[in-house]
């Protein structure tokens, strides 16, 4: 007899408690109806399975067919009063195959991809990719470089994917509305995904999807996600210390995963039975996608496979490639774009650095993938470093002191300051920037131009092709101490231009006007005698801008205005929750906490792996 109760929603994988149910319904032939009846109520793994009638006890109530099934005669019944004879007749028992929906965001691989691996291995996979509209247009914070990037990025996937027998399905629209139809209408039986660590609408998103009963979500990456948070999204544990179970501190966690063994890549996959709406062609020319930036890498696990492999074989030169600009642009990995939307995972990238011999700069880049970890941490600790301030007391700051033409003098790479404007117009013209000259132009922003920084963020994250919200808005509170631990480092450019680009390659590259003038002119070129500008055919004021403002009184003025604020900052710290938000130290805070910077010092240090 099957026992008589009524099945209420629950997520698949607290559905474990009903086996013995089910098993008791295979035997009778009920699993064998609930294949047959495609109606989402019907199907297992749906939010409202069929429910045992009370009156009739060994009988299951379909409420779409308006039937009842009686697993004994092992026929379909009419329901007196409407509904209709479905199936008449003995049904022989069918194993269910569950069609399991594989959506993909920044995750675009077939191999270490948990989500899929587990679909492959708890039935059909059908990967899927849902283009929002959110992400194009003018309004959103992504230019058509990057699209184009994540285009190719899609492309390669679908090859992945044909090539072990299936196709990755486009969709467009609100990412929830399609798959929460795909599921109404019986096409998928449940979602597969991996977590994803983002802000703002990304999150509104993927929170909602994750509530849904038929949903299953993968943490395969090294971050620690609790699920008790406070209100504004902070943590309500210590990520930094042990946590749910796991008594490892963070830093310990983290090389686990990297240590860990790769998600197996499915070697045969069933068709998609997901249709796609669009395709990327459609999407481009609907959307006017042209990228107007050049040298921009091509998408794709393919190209990022070659350029890993082209960069460890110069590996050795990295300490000292990284941190002038000219330099990292032509021999630095260039992968953080792959990292970003997942073509290669941190974990593959880190493992193929045990095929070259160990040395500093091996030493120095594995460091740079806990950087990496490190930042992400800190985004899924507290989504909002997005959009205010990590300290309350640094909230607003040079909000109300906004001077428009100050702030498109930047944007335009026209301040009077080379190394900043070289910076600035590289930022727009290629969609990169080392770390370096990215703290150098959002430190300017902030302490000299005494700008708001979530006006210069948002600027920077859209012109990034290698955009990752973790990483740009983390490190601009950080450079710009809004998280009150940090010190007040302004960056001068001309000191910047003489160490980092003493010949002047990256500035004549980029600020063009200003090539003829020698090297030595090149960081203050509103300092070059008149004879020296006639000689070079380089009129200050006129082939080029003086100084937009004052940089000794402006840095001057910001030490001092931070220093006011530094007391009042520091005891904000004492709040647990305040120092979780920012993913400090029990002690609110030490210098190990980002104080050294992820490009290093001068002569290449690195934090060690204790520090994170």
């Amino acid at each position: 007899m099957i026992p008589v109760q009524i099945l209420r929603s629950k997520r698949i994988e607290e559905q474990a408690a009903d086996d013995e149910w089910l098993a008791a319904s295979t035997e009778k032939g009920f699993i064998a109806w609930l294949n047959k009846c495609t109606h989402y109520c019907c199907v297992p793994g749906f939010k409202h399975l069929p429910t045992v009638n009370a009156e009739q006890e060994n009988r299951v109530y379909c409420q779409c067919h308006q039937s009842t099934y009686d697993p004994f005669t092992q026929k379909l019944r009419t329901v007196p009063g409407g509904g209709r004879e479905v199936f008449a007749g003995p049904l022989p028992s069918v194993p269910v195959t569950r069609d399991i929906l594989v959506w993909h965001r920044d995750d675009l691989r077939t191999a270490d991809n948990r989500a899929l691996a587990a679909a492959a291995a708890d039935g059909d996979p059908h990967p899927v990719f849902v283009f929002d509209p959110r992400y194009y247009g003018e309004s959103a914070l992504a230019c058509d470089a990057r699209l184009r990037f994540l285009h190719e990025t899609l492309s390669d996937l679908d090859g992945q994917y044909r090539e072990s027998g299936s196709e990755l399905a486009y969709r467009w629209g609100d990412p929830r509305a399609e798959l929460r139809r795909l599921l109404d209408e019986g096409v998928v039986d449940a979602i597969y995904c991996n977590r994803t660590t983002t802000a703002r609408y990304g999150r509104r998103v993927a929170e909602t999807v994750r509530e849904w009963d038929a949903v299953r979500t993968f943490s395969d990456d090294g971050i620690r996600r609790p699920d008790r948070r406070h209100a504004d999204g902070t943590v309500a544990v210590d990520t930094r210390e042990g946590w749910a179970g796991d008594d490892r501190p963070w830093n310990e966690h983290c090389e686990a995963y990297f240590e860990g063994d790769p998600a197996p890549r499915p070697d045969a996959l069933p068709g998609n039975a997901v249709e796609s709406t669009t395709t990327v062609a459609e999407v481009e020319s609907e959307h006017g996608v042209d990228p107007d930036k050049e040298e921009v890498p091509r998408g794709g696990t393919v190209a990022g496979n070659e350029r890993l492999s082209a960069f460890l074989g110069r590996l050795h030169d990295y300490p000292s490639v990284v941190s002038p600009p000219a330099a990292a642009a032509e021999r630095s990995s260039r992968l953080s774009p792959y990292l970003a939307f997942g073509a290669l995972s941190p974990r593959q990238v880190y493992q193929r650095l045990g095929e070259v011999p160990e040395g500093r700069g091996a030493s120095m880049f594995r460091s740079r993938l806990y950087w990496n970890r490190h930042y992400t941490q800190k985004l899924a600790d507290w989504p909002g470093w997005t959009e205010r301030a990590v300290n309350p007391v640094m909230r607003g700051l040079y909000r109300a002191d906004h001077d428009p033409d100050l702030v498109a003098a930047w944007k335009r790479g026209e301040t009077g300051f080379p190394m900043v404007d070289a910076a600035m117009r590289a930022l727009v013209g290629t969609g990169y920037l080392n770390f370096r000259m990215r703290a150098l132009v959002a430190t300017f922003f902030v302490y000299v131009l005494g700008e708001w920084w979530r006006r210069g963020a948002d600027f920077m994250y859209r012109h990034l092709v290698d955009a990752d919200a973790a990483i740009n808005y983390t490190q601009w509170q950080s450079q710009c101490n809004l998280t009150g631990v940090h010190p007040v480092r302004v960056y001068d450019p001309a000191k910047q231009a003489r160490e980092y680009d003493p010949n002047g390659e990256f500035v004549r590259e980029h600020v063009p006007e200003l090539a003829p003038l020698p090297d030595e002119h090149l960081a203050r070129p509103e300092k070059a005698p008149l004879a020296v500008q006639a000689e070079a055919g380089v009129r200050v004021g006129e082939d080029y801008s003086y100084p937009v403002v004052d940089y000794e009184r402006r840095a001057a003025a910001a030490r001092e205005r931070f220093a006011r604020l530094d007391d009042r900052a520091r005891e904000a710290l004492s709040d647990p929750r305040v120092r979780r938000r920012g993913s400090f130290s029990q002690r609110g805070g030490e210098r190990t906490e980002g104080d050294v910077d992820a490009e290093g010092s001068a002569n290449g240090g690195q934090a060690s792996l204790d520090e994170f």
